[in-house]
This record gives structure tokens, C-alpha cells and sequence, in this order.
């Protein structure tokens, strides 16, 4: 198997998992599961589960590298790129139609698939880098701290568009309304 082989599973694989972990919080809710699933329909939310589903499947990934003895570099750095740029990347496809014609499930899902297959295409090309030790170090520390901005945004989100739950019309994983 060859890398890029290893990728283009990545990419079905992450997007296979953006709709399990979709409902993960609503099936098991606590403090946990709420650091790493939406807990809500917001936007916001939505990019902590793509976030979540391309760390989740690094997981995945690590085992199909080492198990088919492919060669590759950088995958914490790999990882926390490709994870990180999937927010941006969706977010810049995804708004301006929202603005425009509002939330459309079908929309939502074919931008969350195109934003896998270029950040998979980003990760790709940092694995065939050239080895960046130090950095790898930085990025698994990154995936931390990201987490950690991720469950506080969780339980205190930024009182705007892109936090507010238009299902529920609430914030965050409280039950307070607007």
C-alpha cells in the first residue's frame, strides 16, 4: 500500500466518522464526551466533530502506516495541520453559501467532504516532508492546548452566529437562551 492509498482511505474514513461521532454526546452525555462531540447543531460545534474525527482517525492512520511499512514523516505535525486546517478551509466554503440560502444538511455534508479531502491532501504532502522532529513535539502539545480550547468554548461560547444553536436557539452545551 502506498501512501497515497493510506490517504484516500484516511479521507472516507474521517468522514465515515464525522457522522458517528455526531451523535456520541446525545448518546453518552457527560463532561467528557462533551470536550469531543458536538453537543449542539451550531457551526462552532461542527468543527470541533471534524477536528475530533481527524484526530480520532490519526489513530487508524498510525496503525494502516506501521502495519504497511509505509514511509512518512512528521505524522503529529501531519496530524495537527490537516486537523486545524479543516476548520478554516470549511469554514471559508461553507458561510457564504449559509448566508446566503441558510442551513441545508446536503450542503453541510458536501463541504465537510470536500474540507476532508484537502486537508488530507495538506497532511499528504507534510508526510512526504522532510522530518521535522521538534516540530512534532510542538504539534501533539498543539492537539492538547486545542482541546483545551475546545471544552472551554464548550461550556462558554463566544455569544455569536457562528455559537448559537438555531435548533435549540441556546449556546454552548447550557440551557440558557439567547
Amino acid at each position: 500500500m502506498s501512501l497515497k492509498r493510506a490517504k484516500i482511505i484516511s479521507a472516507i474514513g474521517i468522514f465515515l466518522l464525522c457522522f458517528l461521532f455526531h451523535f456520541i454526546y446525545e448518546l453518552i452525555p457527560n463532561s467528557l464526551t462533551a470536550i469531543f462531540f458536538p453537543v449542539n447543531e451550531s457551526i462552532w460545534e461542527h468543527q470541533k466533530l471534524m477536528f475530533t474525527s481527524v484526530i480520532m482517525w490519526g489513530i487508524v492512520e498510525y496503525i494502516i502506516l506501521q502495519k504497511f511499512k509505509i514511509k512518512y514523516n512528521n505524522f503529529f505535525t501531519s496530524l495537527f495541520i490537516s486537523a486545524l486546517t479543516i476548520i478554516p478551509i470549511f469554514l471559508t466554503i461553507y458561510l457564504p453559501f449559509y448566508y446566503k440560502i441558510g442551513p441545508k444538511m446536503f450542503l453541510n455534508i458536501g463541504v465537510m467532504g470536500l474540507a476532508i479531502i484537502i486537508s488530507q491532501v495538506i497532511s499528504y504532502f507534510i508526510l512526504k516532508a522532510k522530518d521535522f522532529k521538534k516540530l512534532n513535539i510542538i504539534s501533539f502539545i498543539l492537539i492538547i492546548i486545542c482541546y483545551i480550547i475546545l471544552a472551554y468554548l464548550t461550556y462558554n461560547p463566544i455569544k455569536c452566529e457562528l455559537f448559537f444553536d438555531i435548533k435549540d436557539e441556546k449556546y454552548g452545551i447550557n440551557n440558557y437562551n439567547v
